[in-house]
This record gives C-alpha cells, sequence and structure tokens, in this order.
C-alpha cells in the first residue's frame, strides 16, 4: 500500500512516465515484483531456516503465539520499523500531498475531460489508503510507544483487538472498488437508501399535471 500511495503520483500526474512497455515494467512492475520477492524470502528466512522454536501459552491471549524469531532484538526492530512503521508513514505523506496536489491540480483542469476520467481513479485510491491507515495506526502507535519505553502492561489488552483491524482491510477494498461503479451507487441509493434518481422524481411530480391538463373538461 505504501508503494501504491507513491505510484498513484505516476498514474496521475506523471502518465507519461509509463507512457511505453520499458517505463511501464520499471516504474509499474518491477517494483512490485521487488517487494513480493523480498517479503517471500524474508518469511521463509525467519519462519523455516531461522533456529528458534515456537512456544505457547495457553493462558495467555492468543496463546502468546508470537512468531519466536521476534524475541531476536534485531529482526524485531526491523520487523516495526521496515514492515510497519515506515509504510505508514510513507503512505500518510504521500497520500496527503496526493490529495494536496489534486486540488490545486483541479482548480485549473476542472473542466478537462482528461482530469474527469482520472477523477474515478482518484478518489478509490484514496478512500483505499484511508481505510488502511485508519485501521493500522492505532496498533502502530502503540507498539510505538513501547518502543520508545513504554511498559509493555499498558495498551497490551486493547491492542490484542487493534491487531485484528488490519483483517478487515482486505475485506472493505472490493466494496471501495465496487461503490465506484455508477450503475451500483444508484442501486444502492434507491434500494438500501430509498433515494429515487432525481430525472425520476421529476417524472413522478411531472405526469400527475400532464394527465391533468390532458383531461377533457365536462360541461
Amino acid at each position: 500500500m505504501a508503494w501504491l500511495a507513491v505510484e498513484r503520483h505516476i498514474l496521475i500526474f506523471h502518465d507519461r512516465w509509463i507512457s511505453n512497455r520499458r517505463r511501464c515494467f520499471l516504474l509499474h512492475y518491477a517494483p512490485m515484483i521487488i517487494i513480493a520477492a523480498y517479503i517471500l524470502l524474508y518469511y521463509v528466512t525467519q519462519i523455516f531456516i531461522l533456529p528458534c522454536q515456537n512456544t505457547f501459552d495457553y493462558t495467555l491471549p492468543l496463546c502468546g503465539a508470537y512468531p519466536c524469531f521476534e524475541y531476536n532484538t534485531f529482526f524485531n526492530k526491523w520487523e516495526f520499523i521496515v514492515h510497519g512503521m515506515l509504510p505508514i508513514i510513507l503512505e500518510t505523506f504521500a497520500s496527503i500531498s496526493f490529495v494536496i496536489r489534486v486540488q490545486f491540480q483541479s482548480r485549473r483542469l476542472s473542466r478537462s475531460p482528461q482530469w474527469r476520467k482520472t477523477r474515478r481513479l482518484t478518489i478509490q485510491l484514496s478512500l483505499m489508503s484511508a481505510i488502511n491507515i485508519c485501521l493500522n495506526i492505532p496498533s502502530i502507535l502503540i507498539s510505538f510507544a513501547h518502543f520508545c519505553g513504554l511498559p509493555l502492561q499498558y495498551g497490551a489488552q486493547i491492542q490484542e483487538y487493534f491487531i485484528f483491524f488490519v483483517y478487515f482491510i482486505t475485506l472493505l477494498f472490493p466494496f471501495v472498488s465496487l461503490c465506484q461503479l455508477p450503475e451500483l451507487r444508484k442501486r444502492i441509493k434507491t434500494k438500501i437508501f430509498f433515494l429515487a434518481p432525481q430525472h425520476q422524481r421529476q417524472i413522478s411530480r411531472v405526469a400527475p399535471t400532464l394527465m391533468r391538463t390532458q383531461m377533457p373538461t365536462v360541461q
């Protein structure tokens, strides 16, 4: 998601950078391949190759089921900084700067057909980042407080609930994409919120008046 927040700047404001296949591969596909390969190699190494054994305490919440490599000081800090805090910070700054650029750009190109095409993509990507940041940042803040010296017993219980917030991210992403479809938005308004489209309300208002004007007068 952090790379997606950076890539949206390229897709919206620097689309010429990916105008040919070579640039598209270097700026679009290559970063995602590198990130996926790094994540795969890192966790395969930590889980299957690192010589440690997981221990479970069935009297603790989640059975104390933290990966054993996190008890290593270096890997614990690396996991929190590189995989947790740094992506959220990068995504937050990239998303805020993206919204600011969109506001300035929309004033100049509000009537441009090209801007109208990218408006839907802008809204969709912004909603996805907002969901990811809002559901990740509570756990990140508590972990950062523990990292800075806060005793582990403070915030430990509430963090157990915040950890499960990340599972809602993948469940909410499809709804963000589907809500950008015009026909689906109309159905949601009519069937869920019971809001009829404006042209239908106008027709329903005009139809009785037409019937009254067309009725013959009885003398």
